[in-house]
This record gives structure tokens, C-alpha cells and sequence, in this order.
């Protein structure tokens, strides 16, 4: 009876440890057809570039007399605004959806080139409104009654392109965000990581400070990151810090959105209008808003500032030179506005590829011919509502040992916990064999000394 249980228990071993191979087999499969393979993970245009693309390539075959720009509509088609019905044919003909309006760009472009030659007046700034085909001049609390009258009269006389409307607070670069960086002149945000093939840098906003500051990464002064090599501000607003020991830390192409968590870039683009983007920064985080114009210009106290993204995502002071993206793309660096995040406002980003290419930079952490095109994340749903999403969420800072050998070994979307079960049902394979070997050889060592008395 007691060797009719040993048998029973030494089958259910050996039964339950080749389960366990089975089932570890089956946990590495289902995880290796999980995991993105290397093509899948290689930048690839999003829907909202895509419609974008379209949009401007029609519009620059066109011409700028036929049209008037063009934008991304609700359902996430191209929709070109055009000057006549011919020329509505062509677009539709194209895929796109058209939209007949009464001023071609041609004119629009000539109200935005009178305002530029008129005085300037800070508090300030215009845009072309493609959706409505005007040019919407706005001016802020800072704006004096005479001077916001003699440019109401300028705008009368541009034949009814012009659209004059006043807005609330004032207008102010954010210095003061994604990871905070500190100098002697405020704090600011980093933008992005970026190289020139040699040395790796810090792409954030020009007026955070001119070439020479020195930044920490705290506002004691005892870590200090890097140094302004060059900045380009008022005009662009964009600026270079380079790293003290010239390299960042691996998973330089990670942004902060904050919670000890951040987004993957896998590439960069421009904005395009109705496009859903996402800002983070170190006093406000994340926000998200839309894309309301291109090539804005802005009056601020310190200067002028043209060729600008003006957004609906609201900032605050301190997210000066932060990340502005979309589905894993670098769009823009934080430029200014006005508003708070409390009642929102109007936010303006410095173009991330006129930055780059002025610069003469590329995104760091990924392959050269990624890191200036734009590319699309496998986007986390849970992280943001909407056809948009920021990108692909991940830990920001492994520091801490999160990403130990044991950690990455638990975890369930790795192979780790399937090759677990397979070492320890090989190891239990291994135990009951040599048990079993063990006892047959006592059981034959008994036998052997009874039989010779």
C-alpha cells in the first residue's frame, strides 16, 4: 500500500512538472507574439500626418491664387479651402473634402504682411484662420485703447480678411516644466534630446537664456546639467544646451508626463491645423488641445516671434521650452501665451523641425533616418481620450531599480515569467528522476545484502 502511494505521487510529479513545460512553453510563445517585432516598432506616419500631408501637397500643386490652406476636419479627412468650383472638383476628385471661401492665401498673406509692417504693438498677435478664412489679430489686457483703435483702422482697410478680437490676460513667454531645468535667469523645461552626431544636447525654448547660461537640475545649484551654446530669440525661439559631460542617460528619446511616467518619441513632424497635440511640462504636466493656426506671430515685451504653432493647450510659468507632441511625434517646444490652465488659454510652441534644421541637430536615441521623420508610437489607451494620443507610455526614470533583472523576469508581457515556469518544471523533472534513481538503488542495495545472508 505505502509503494502503490510512492508511485501515485512520483506520476503526479512527473505529470504536473511536463504541465508546467507545456505551460511555460505556451506563457513564451503568447509573449514573443506580443512583443512588437522590429518592423512594427519602426516609425511609420500617423493618420493625422497622413490627412495632413494631403492636405498640403494639394494646396501646393494648386497654387496659393486656388486656395487658402488647408486642415485636418472632425472625422480625420483632409478639408482644403478654395477660392472656386473648379478647383472644389480637383480636391474632391483628390480625396479631400473642399471648402469654398472668399479669400485665397495670396491675400490673406498680404493682411499678414501689413500688420508686420505696421508698428509694433506688444500684447499682440496674429494668425491665418483657415477654418474661417481670416486673419485673427488678438490683442491682450496689456493693449492700450489708441493703440488697439489705429489697428482696428489698419485692419478695416485690408478688404474684410482681418478679424480684430480681444482676448484675456496677457501675453508672456513661460519662463519659470516636461523635467525641470534651472539657471541663475528662472527655471524651464526641457524640450527634447537631440544631437549633432557627436555630443548630445537639450532643445528648449531661446528666451529661457541667452548662450553661456549654466543649468541645474536643481534650484540649489549641486547637479549642474549643461550649458546654452546657442540660442535664437526674439525672431525663433529655440536654444541648444549642451550636456556637462556631453551624453545623456539611455532613454534619452522619453519625455516626462509626469507620475514617474513618460512618452517614447519615435520621431518628428509638423503640426498640421486641427491636429490633436500634447504638451507636458514641469509646472502644469500634461494637457492636451488642438492645433488652431501655423506661422502665428506674437508680439511679446521681449520682441517679435513669428513662424509659431498656435494651440488651444493651456501652460503656465515654468513650462517654457517643455515638449509639444502627438502619437509619439515631437511637434514644437513651449513658446508662450496666455491663460492659465484653471480658465485655459492660448499657447504658442517654436516648431521642433526649423529648430532642428536651423541647428543643424537630429532626435537623440533613435536611428538617423527616424529621428527627423515622423513616426507613430503604439499609443497607451488609457492615457488620454480622444483619435489622439500621446504616445507610448512608459516608465521615465529606472533609477531606482524598477527595471531589475527579477522585475523585467516577473513580469507578465515579457517571456520572464514563461521561461520561470520552464527552469522549475525542469528542475522538478530533474528532482523526481533523481528520487526515483535514489530509491531503486537502496531498494536493489537491500536486496543484494539479504541475498548473500
Amino acid at each position: 500500500m505505502r509503494h502503490a502511494r510512492r508511485r501515485i505521487v512520483r506520476r503526479g510529479a512527473r505529470f504536473a512538472a511536463v504541465g508546467g513545460l507545456l505551460c511555460g512553453g505556451l506563457m513564451v510563445t503568447q509573449a514573443m507574439a506580443a512583443e512588437p517585432s522590429a518592423t512594427s516598432r519602426a516609425p511609420s506616419g500617423s493618420a493625422a500626418q497622413a490627412a495632413a500631408d494631403m492636405g498640403a501637397g494639394l494646396v501646393s500643386r494648386l497654387g496659393t491664387s486656388r486656395t487658402a490652406g488647408s486642415w485636418i476636419g472632425t472625422d480625420g479627412r483632409p478639408v482644403v479651402a478654395v477660392t472656386n468650383a473648379d478647383t472644389a472638383a480637383e480636391v474632391k476628385e483628390a480625396g479631400a473634402r473642399p471648402k469654398v471661401v472668399d479669400h485665397s492665401m495670396k491675400e490673406l498673406k498680404s493682411a499678414t504682411k501689413s500688420l508686420s509692417s505696421a508698428p509694433r504693438v506688444a500684447g499682440t498677435s496674429w494668425a491665418v484662420d483657415y477654418a474661417h478664412n481670416e486673419v485673427v489679430v488678438r490683442g491682450d489686457s496689456t493693449v492700450s485703447a489708441s493703440d488697439w483703435s489705429r489697428m482696428t483702422k489698419l485692419a478695416d482697410g485690408l478688404g474684410g480678411s482681418v478679424r480684430m478680437e480681444r482676448t484675456q490676460g496677457t501675453f508672456t513667454t513661460r519662463l519659470n516644466g516636461a523635467q525641470p531645468i534651472f539657471s541663475t535667469g528662472g527655471r524651464c523645461s526641457a524640450g527634447f534630446n537631440v544631437t549633432n552626431g557627436q555630443s548630445e544636447f537639450i532643445l528648449t525654448a531661446g528666451h529661457c537664456g541667452p548662450a553661456g547660461s549654466v543649468w541645474f537640475a536643481d534650484n540649489g545649484g549641486a547637479q549642474q546639467v549643461g550649458r546654452t551654446i546657442t540660442d535664437s530669440f526674439p525672431g525663433s525661439d529655440f536654444s541648444l544646451v549642451q550636456y556637462t559631460n556631453g551624453q545623456t542617460e539611455a532613454g534619452s528619446n522619453v519625455v516626462a508626463v509626469g507620475d514617474g511616467k513618460g512618452v517614447r518619441i519615435n520621431g518628428a513632424a509638423d503640426a498640421a491645423v486641427g491636429q490633436r497635440v500634447f504638451r507636458s511640462g514641469s509646472t502644469s504636466g500634461l494637457h492636451d488641445g488642438k492645433v488652431t493656426a501655423l506661422n502665428a506671430t506674437v508680439n511679446y515685451p521681449e520682441g517679435t516671434v513669428t513662424g509659431l504653432i498656435e494651440t488651444t493647450v493651456c501652460a503656465e510659468p515654468g513650462d517654457s521650452g517643455g515638449p509639444l507632441f502627438s502619437d509619439g511625434v515631437a511637434l514644437g517646444v513651449t513658446s508662450g501665451g496666455n491663460g492659465d490652465c484653471a480658465s485655459g488659454g492660448t499657447t504658442f510652441f517654436q516648431p521642433v523641425i526649423k529648430a532642428m534644421t536651423e541647428l543643424g541637430v537630429r532626435l537623440a536615441g533613435l536611428p538617423q533616418a527616424a529621428a527627423s521623420a515622423g513616426g507613430q508610437a503604439a499609443s497607451d489607451p488609457s492615457a488620454a481620450p480622444g483619435s489622439a494620443q500621446p504616445g507610448a507610455v512608459e516608465p521615465v526614470d529606472t533609477a531606482d531599480g524598477s527595471d531589475t533583472l527579477v522585475s523585467r523576469l516577473t513580469n507578465p508581457q515579457n517571456v520572464g515569467p514563461g521561461l520561470l515556469v520552464i527552469a522549475g518544471s525542469i528542475i522538478a523533472l530533474v528532482a523526481t528522476r533523481y528520487i526515483r534513481t535514489e530509491q531503486e538503488r537502496n531498494r536493489y542495495r537491500r536486496h543484494y545484502s539479504q541475498s548473500w545472508g
